[in-house]
This record gives structure tokens, C-alpha cells and sequence, in this order.
């Protein structure tokens, strides 16, 4: 008992409730893994869709247990754990101008081919390669490329969906 009050105050060692929701949690996203099985198996389309409603059920229903299990110091302890790792992996927000150039033709250079393939194909029928690989390679260009890009360039797309914003170029300010 004194064990559990601990680790509710993280401040004691892991307790067996905080074991038990990581158990559930890791659970939660393995019942995923039954999907892509069922269709290996040759199962109809229509057991594959109630398949997947049902996990999606039981994956958002085991998240609340996961929360009841652990209480809310062990889930703001999993969280930091699971957030921990992925704030390291954040853009910078400013990066050098060559960096910025070489992220912005990863961005357009997808996008880009993306937009043209279906007039290439309609006028030069069999010039482009069919390879998914490829069209893989692209996607994953795209979003390499806002890492690339930096966190600045975040702050810009988001701009461009809220109908107030304003641009501030510091370079363009008239001097006082």
C-alpha cells in the first residue's frame, strides 16, 4: 500500500499498477496487429471492417482503463516518458539559409511530382515508372522535409489557416 501511495507521488519506486497500465497501454496498440492479419488470412471485407470497429472500440476503451489503472501521477509519469522522447525530436527553429532552401525542395519537389504525374502518364503513357518504392521515397522526402524546414516553417502553414494573421518580415521593417 505504501508502495502504491509512492509511486502515485513519483516518488517511490514502480509499483505494480504503473506495470499493469503499460502492460494495457502496449496492449491497446498490438490489437492493431490482428488487422493486417485477418487479411492475410483471406477473411471477407465485412469481417475485416466489424474487426476494426471492434479494436477501436477496445483500443480507446483499454486508454481509459490504462488512466484508471495507473491514476493520474502514473499516467502524467507515462506520458512524460512517452513525450520525453519525442520533444528531442523536434525541428529547430531557425536554421541556416541553405538549410531552409534544401528543406523547401524536399517540400515542393513530392508535391510537385505528385501534381504532375496524372498529365505525364495521360501524355507519355509507360515514360514514368509505376514503383511504389518511389512514390514512397516521396512521401517520406515530404515529411523529412519539416524537419528540415525547421519549427519556424510550422508557425507559417499554420498561418496560412487563421484568416487574421499578419506578415511580420523583420527585414522589411522601415527604420525609426
Amino acid at each position: 500500500m505504501a508502495n502504491e501511495s509512492a509511486t502515485e507521488t513519483g516518488t517511490g519506486s514502480v509499483g505494480w499498477r504503473f506495470k499493469f497500465g503499460i502492460a494495457l497501454f502496449v496492449l491497446a496498440f498490438l490489437l492493431w496487429l490482428f488487422i493486417p492479419q485477418a487479411a492475410v488470412t483471406g477473411l471477407p471485407a465485412s469481417k475485416i471492417a466489424a474487426l476494426t470497429g471492434t479494436i477501436f472500440i477496445t483500443n480507446k476503451l483499454l486508454l481509459l482503463a490504462v488512466i484508471g489503472v495507473m491514476g493520474k501521477a502514473g499516467f502524467q509519469q507515462l506520458k512524460g516518458m512517452l513525450f520525453g522522447y519525442a520533444g528531442k525530436l523536434a525541428p529547430d527553429a531557425i536554421v541556416s539559409s541553405t538549410r531552409y532552401r534544401m528543406g523547401l525542395v524536399m517540400f515542393c519537389l513530392p508535391l510537385i511530382s505528385g501534381w504532375l504525374e496524372p498529365y505525364v502518364d495521360t501524355l507519355a503513357p509507360g515514360l514514368r515508372p509505376n514503383l511504389w518504392q518511389l512514390q514512397l521515397l516521396g512521401d517520406l522526402m515530404l515529411v523529412a522535409s519539416f524537419f528540415v524546414l525547421g519549427g519556424n516553417f510550422w508557425a507559417k502553414v499554420r498561418a496560412l489557416f487563421v484568416r487574421t494573421a499578419v506578415v511580420a518580415d523583420p527585414g522589411d521593417a522601415a527604420p525609426t
